[in-house]
This record gives structure tokens, C-alpha cells and sequence, in this order.
């Protein structure tokens, strides 16, 4: 009798796990859908879900850049860019996992945009990060496109030298 019990206990404990396993697949490959209230230039919030888009780095909201020999908010000019992308038209973002800082990443799409980190990355407000939208980003900088028209820090560079003189 014991080992017909500690057989399906263990019955049971693999059932579950691949139960787990299941539901962990399946929120990997959610959709959220619905109208976009943008945080910044690679963040956004759908309903209650806070998404980064996955693939893309944009300035940070504080960062400057250099465009004519002029200092320009370029992390404003992200943030704005992006909400043109997503105003007035709902959004469908297709959440491929998290990042390190347990942030949700997904690819983003409206009816007018297939994807809108390569448009982001492709205008120049934003550069290709973790080996997405390499194509994108080279004709950006041929085009001299946005960040491209003048100069600038890389976003994950910018952070790491301010993060270290705010300490």
C-alpha cells in the first residue's frame, strides 16, 4: 500500500510540474492588447502591464545629446517619439519573457506598425540593444537619422556613468 501511495504522490508531483511548465510556456508567449500610456522612449504601460520593448535601448529621460552644436533632451525626444507611434491606436504586444530587473519584454505592434521598436531603432531614437535590429540601426546612422544626425552616449553606457557619480 505504501508504494501504490508514494507512486502517485509521485504521479501527482510530476503532474503538476508539467502543469507548471504549461502555464509558464503560455505566459512566455501572452498578448496584451489595448490602448498605451508610454513611461519612455523603450517602456510602456498597457492596462496594467508595464512593458520594455524587447530588442531596443532608447536615452534616458534626464540624457542629453548634441545635434548643430546644441544640447537637445534626447530622452524627451524618445519618449515623444514613441507616443506618436502608439497614439490613438491600440497595441498589441506579444510578451517574450522578462530581463534581468524582472521587467516584462515584448515585441510591439499597431494596425499602422508591424514593430515598433524597428521603427524606433530605424527613425534613430533609439539604438538596437541584445542583437535585435542590427539592420535597422545601419541605416539609422547612414541616414543620419535621429540620434545618428549628431552625437551621443549610448543609453546603457550613459547609465552606468551616471549611476556611478549619483553614489
Amino acid at each position: 500500500m505504501k508504494r501504490l501511495l508514494s507512486g502517485v504522490g509521485s504521479l501527482l508531483v510530476l503532474a503538476m510540474l508539467a502543469l507548471a511548465a504549461q502555464a509558464l510556456r503560455t505566459w512566455n508567449q501572452s498578448t496584451v492588447t489595448g490602448a498605451a500610456a508610454v513611461v519612455d522612449g523603450d517602456s510602456l504601460r498597457v492596462g496594467g502591464t508595464v512593458i520594455r520593448l524587447k530588442g531596443i535601448d532608447a536615452p534616458e529621460l534626464q540624457q542629453t545629446c548634441e545635434r548643430e552644436g546644441r544640447s537637445y533632451r534626447c530622452g524627451d525626444e524618445a519618449r515623444r517619439a514613441l507616443a506618436n507611434l502608439v497614439e490613438g491606436d491600440g497595441l498589441t504586444c506579444t510578451l517574450e519573457g522578462k530581463d534581468r530587473y524582472d521587467r516584462n519584454l515584448a515585441r510591439c505592434s499597431t494596425s499602422a506598425r508591424n514593430d515598433i521598436g524597428a521603427v524606433m531603432v530605424e527613425e534613430g531614437h533609439a539604438v538596437a540593444y541584445g542583437g535585435g535590429y542590427r539592420r535597422e540601426e545601419t541605416a539609422a546612422r547612414a541616414r543620419r537619422r535621429g540620434l545618428w544626425a549628431g552625437s551621443f552616449e549610448r543609453p546603457q553606457d550613459w547609465r552606468r556613468e551616471h549611476q556611478r557619480s549619483a553614489r
